[in-house]
């Protein structure tokens, strides 16, 4: 069953940052599932996640998926520094951090320009996606109706950020690196040994006990190979550096309206908020969602049951976990 779809590039001009820097000739790029209602009551934004492309995440849209465009209008935004919307490897001057903040700001700024939208159904986000549903949340509290925060925090924890700043170091200590996440050419060493990396932290201790791995790989160096070097060796190593910037500076409250107060921001938010962190999840862990839980005036707590660790929230080859997640999600927006 087809529906309709549209997509371009916002023109955002030129974006004064949190840090004081300027986003020259700012450029988000979008895609949309769906039909506007005549009301503009029926959107769903659902930001990008770390290194994804709006490709990446459409396939949980669709009739009978988690996200049904024949009654909502979905407007995928592809985040700063994902290479198609502005990033370090299509921007010269790119800023040394753009925020999630930055990110939310210009999202909403797209909406009102394009479509004149000005209330939000439900932000949907998995992961660097699910950060930002939070700060839409807490944001433009009197805007947003619901979020689903798929394996997101409300800040990035220190554990998180000790593994973030790993990938940052490994990138940096390349020959490549000129500094500030700049490189004279990509650095393919750096970027295997940052695949490996990642293969450790994505996926839980449980998985590889189970042999998960070796249902697309005949042994454990071909599933490093190919599941994960093969995935992020081609993204520029620029574009990964400033997305990492981005994920560990993630902190709802990092700005004028809370000046750091995390317990302020979250009990400011009204949005209805459900929160589906990954039983095994080693970034977002389901004590983090627990205790924010406390603080917010509508939320429920439904962990994803699964040993795919972070995975489990984007579970394009895990029939079993995307099942959990597309009952738990219709039925929370069907409330």
């Amino acid at each position: 069953m087809a529906w309709p779809t549209q997509q371009g590039t916002y023109d955002a001009g030129d974006v004064t940052l949190q840090s004081g820097e300027m986003l020259r000739n700012a450029r988000l790029s979008w895609k949309a599932h769906g039909t506007l209602s005549p009301a503009r009551d029926n959107v769903i934004v659902y930001p990008t996640s770390y290194g994804a492309q709006h490709p990446d995440l459409e396939w949980l849209i669709g009739p009978d998926d988690v996200l049904d465009p024949t009654r909502w209008f979905i407007v995928i935004f592809d985040m700063f520094g994902n290479g198609l919307s502005s990033s370090p490897s299509n921007s010269e001057n790119y800023p040394s951090l753009v925020t999630i903040f930055d990110n939310v700001q210009t999202q909403r700024q797209a909406l009102r320009d394009l479509y004149r939208i000005e209330r939000i159904a439900c932000v949907y986000g998995w992961s660097m996606g699910g950060l930002q549903a939070y700060h839409w949340a807490a944001v433009f509290p009197d805007a947003v109706d619901r979020i689903v925060v798929n394996c997101g925090v409300s800040r990035t924890a220190v554990h998180n950020q000790v593994f973030l700043r790993s990938l940052i170091a490994t990138l940096e200590a390349a020959p490549e690196h000129l500094g500030d996440g700049r490189f004279s050419a990509e650095p393919r060493a750096a970027k295997r040994a940052f695949a490996r990396i990642y293969a450790a932290w994505a996926l839980s201790q449980d998985f590889y006990r189970a042999g998960l791995h070796l249902r697309t790989a005949p042994d454990l160096e071909t599933f490093l190979r190919t599941d994960w070097e093969d995935r992020f060796v081609p993204r520029p190593a620029a574009n990964q550096y400033a997305q990492l910037r981005t994920w560990d500076a993630a902190d709802i409250s990092a700005n004028t309206l809370y000046s750091g107060d995390l317990e302020r921001a979250l009990r400011a938010i009204r949005a209805r908020v459900l929160l589906m962190p990954g039983e095994t999840d080693l970034y977002f862990r389901v004590a983090d969602n627990a205790a924010e839980l406390a603080l917010l005036a509508q939320a429920e707590l439904k962990p994803i049951p699964s040993i795919w660790g972070h995975r489990a929230g984007n579970p394009v080859a895990n029939p079993e976990d995307a099942r959990f997640i597309k009952d738990t999600v219709r039925d929370w927006l069907a409330r």
